[in-house]
């Protein structure tokens, strides 16, 4: 999340209004409910795993070790196994 400058966006009315709340500090505002975003959506890393684990899911259904996987995508024999395990039932 990136600071923006509250009188590039805010009339001056409102920050000295702020201001006699919050001097100086910083100051979150959170989304609208219906502007919120999952983990993931805003930087696509959601879909990068998704797209991953389908992957891994293949190579193993292909005769990939899962002690292979682990080492060529830097996971943990248990991590794969789960990735195995949740993609098995999406597909079935």
């Amino acid at each position: 999340m990136k600071y923006i400058k509250a009188l590039d966006v805010l009339p001056k009315e409102v920050v000295e209004i702020i201001q006699k709340y919050i001097d100086g500090e910083c100051l979150y505002i959170p989304r609208k409910d219906d502007n919120i975003k999952s983990w993931g959506e805003k930087s696509g890393i959601k879909k990068e795993l998704k797209f991953r684990n389908i992957e891994i899911y293949k190579k193993y259904k292909r005769g990939s070790k899962v002690n292979d996987l682990a080492k060529e995508y830097f996971l943990s024999d248990k991590s794969i196994r789960r990735i195995i395990t949740e993609e098995s039932k999406l597909c079935s």
